[in-house]
């Protein structure tokens, strides 16, 4: 099948092919009834441009590069949605990939996104965060990249983040204000900086109320983490007020364990989760949980690297954080 060119309708229309080539790039020395005269009969004969030969001259590949730790719950899914909403509206295809929580598949991610020429990075970092210097390098080299939820630190970049030590101590502070005081925090690996944030936010909550410091146990992002995690406590004979977890999924797991040891959640044991899963509102009783404004996220992102990709190299770092709410559920009402 013999697909119609530029030299096709310049033939057409006994033009020069540089006159098609101005209609179809809208330059301002082509008068509009030529161009109009033109993009009519493009269209009549099936014309369709070359998008590699197009990406070539634009010297762009309209592509956006997009790493993320994992899939398993709605909360990265989300945020890919937001940045593709404001990205597509400017041509530019997403090409997601996952980290599966590993740091050298993130940095294999990230090595072959860049070897198919992405115009930019947006990265969400694996809990060991150990490819900082293959980033430093990419941004030596004005590559455009933007860190979202979970970012490294020590780069001098664009970030988009969320106001993790406010929501932790909120979320600290309802339990509180409840009367409760032997209260235990699930946190994320503590070399992440939004887990610092949470557990800050924690112990912060219990200085105001001149509380001992309440005891911190790291945990993981599953449900089953959750679970192994109660399940110790159970078996220590360690039963808190209330357990806050840094995330949904661990705080379903602990939920999980101690109704099935025939604890009453919330009569005998509150529990508050972090980002609002899709999970939260469905589960018995329902989670209390500080929700994050995924799509908000996703744009943020996608907006700063558009950003950096129009300056052409002229990188300003620049951080927005982000705020929230915190939904209160069945699972961390004290029953009167």
């Amino acid at each position: 099948m013999k697909h119609t060119t530029i030299k096709d309708i310049a033939k057409h229309l006994n033009v020069s092919v540089s006159t098609v080539s101005r209609a179809f790039n809208d330059k301002y020395d082509i008068r509009p009834e030529t161009r109009d005269l033109i993009l009519e009969t493009a269209k009549e004969l099936g014309y369709s441009p070359n998008p590699i030969a197009r990406k070539l001259v634009q010297q762009k590949s309209f592509n956006i590069g997009m790493i993320v730790p994992e899939f398993e719950n709605s909360f990265f899914p989300q945020i890919i949605m937001g940045a593709q909403s404001v990205l597509h509206e400017h041509n530019y295809q997403v090409l997601v990939m996952q980290s599966n929580e590993d740091a050298e598949t993130e940095l294999s991610n990230a090595r072959t996104l860049v070897g198919n020429m992405v115009d930019g990075l947006i990265i969400s970092i694996t809990s060991e965060d150990q490819n900082v210097e293959y980033y430093q390098e990419l941004l030596q080299k004005k590559l455009p990249i933007v860190f979202f939820n979970r970012v490294p630190a020590e780069l001098n970049t664009s970030k988009v983040l969320f106001d993790d030590y406010k929501w932790a101590f909120f979320a600290t502070e309802h339990l509180i204000n409840q009367g409760l005081k032997n209260i235990i925090h699930l946190a994320y690996p503590h070399n992440l900086s939004f887990a610092k944030d949470r557990i800050k936010g924690f112990k912060d909550a219990h200085k105001k109320y001149k509380l001992p410091e309440g005891k911190t146990i790291t945990c993981g992002f599953t449900i089953e983490e959750g679970e192994r995690i109660a399940e110790q406590l159970i078996n220590n004979g360690e039963i808190p007020e209330a357990i806050f977890s840094s995330g949904d999924y661990s705080a379903i797991g602990v939920m999980k364990a101690f109704k099935r040891h025939g604890y009453k959640i919330p009569e005998d044991i509150r529990v508050v989760g972090f980002s609002e899963s899709q999970l939260a509102q469905h589960v018995d009783p329902p989670l209390t949980s500080v929700s994050q404004p995924t799509d908000l996220m996703g744009q943020a992102a996608a907006e700063l690297l558009l950003g950096q990709i129009n300056n052409k190299g002229i990188i300003v770092p620049q951080t927005i954080v982000l705020n929230g709410r915190l939904n209160v559920r069945e699972s961390s009402v004290k029953v009167i």
